[in-house]
């Protein structure tokens, strides 16, 4: 299959090249800037994609210009869906990077695609935004929402309170500022999420929306117990409330009922795993 990717440069898109050459697949990087319409519908033109992974976006939900989200999030979305739909390619499957953030701090959890989304910041409004969008384009192009909860791996960038950590205990440092040590997320590994893509490129139906989880979390402070067990190191962890955020999602657990029914059983990895890879890498 031939896949057309967004974002290919970004920490999920190197991880997704890996693992669709390891599939057999052939991935096409789209390199067009996302808010430059004509660009992107150039390139569109001349890709013969099979396919399309669109993981291009702001994902850092500490970013400071919140007009940023919606021009690249929503609107770079619908160039690229217009440029697709005008380009009357036979595509099997256009897949959207949404996010869990959409669903904010509901009670239910596990979280179900069925929850009703509540999003309480730009970067989860712009992905709900994104979504609702995405939809007016059906049956004209097949896509198909993944809403991934949180995940990690080597490369990602140390703005994210993962990869601080392993940074910090890498190399050995004394003390580590970190925000709210009380919130739970399932810190899922890249490659899962990876595979999990390439599978609802194949199986899953147009229209459909999924979580890409395990149902399974941790709160930091099992986080920083697990990277004491790995590395024998000790830290200060200290909370600094300049970095604790006001409208917190405290819990994002998901329900993988509907993935497995979907695309089966998918390769799993422990947090020791994920960590012991990310402490490994250069």
């Amino acid at each position: 299959m031939r896949i057309l990717l967004t974002g290919a440069d970004g920490f999920t898109g190197r991880q997704f090249i890996r693992s669709a050459a390891q599939a057999g697949h052939e991935v096409v990087a789209l390199k067009a800037d996302l808010t430059k319409a004509a660009d992107v519908a150039t390139e569109v033109a001349s890709a013969r994609a099979d396919a399309v992974v669109h993981l291009a976006a702001i994902a850092f939900v500490g970013h400071q210009d919140a007009r940023a989200f919606y021009d690249v999030n929503l609107f770079g979305t619908l160039n690229l869906l217009e440029a697709l739909a005008a380009s009357h390619a036979s595509l099997q499957c256009v897949l959207l990077a949404s996010s869990a953030n959409v669903y904010g701090n509901c009670e239910q959890s596990p979280i179900a695609e069925t929850q009703t989304p509540a999003p309480v910041n730009h970067y989860a409004m712009s992905k709900l935004a994104m979504e609702h969008m995405a939809r007016t384009f059906l049956p004209r192009l097949p896509v198909v929402m993944a809403r991934p909860f949180n995940y990690t791996g080597p490369g990602q960038a140390p703005n994210f309170v993962i990869p601080k950590l392993v940074e910090h205990f890498r190399r050995r440092a004394s003390s580590i500022s970190m925000g709210n040590l009380h919130v739970e997320r399932e810190y899922n590994d890249v490659r899962f999420l990876c595979e999990a893509y390439l599978r609802l490129l194949q199986q899953a139906q147009a229209g459909d929306t999924c979580n890409i989880c395990t149902g399974v979390t941790h709160d930091l402070r099992a986080v920083v117990a697990c990277l004491e067990r790995l590395t024998g190191h000790k830290m200060d962890v200290q909370v600094d409330p300049a970095l604790v955020r006001g409208n917190e999602i405290h819990r994002l657990c998901g329900d993988p009922s509907h993935l497995r029914a979907t695309i089966g059983e998918l390769p799993a990895y422990t947090l020791e795993q994920t960590l012991t890879t990310m402490l490994a890498a250069a």
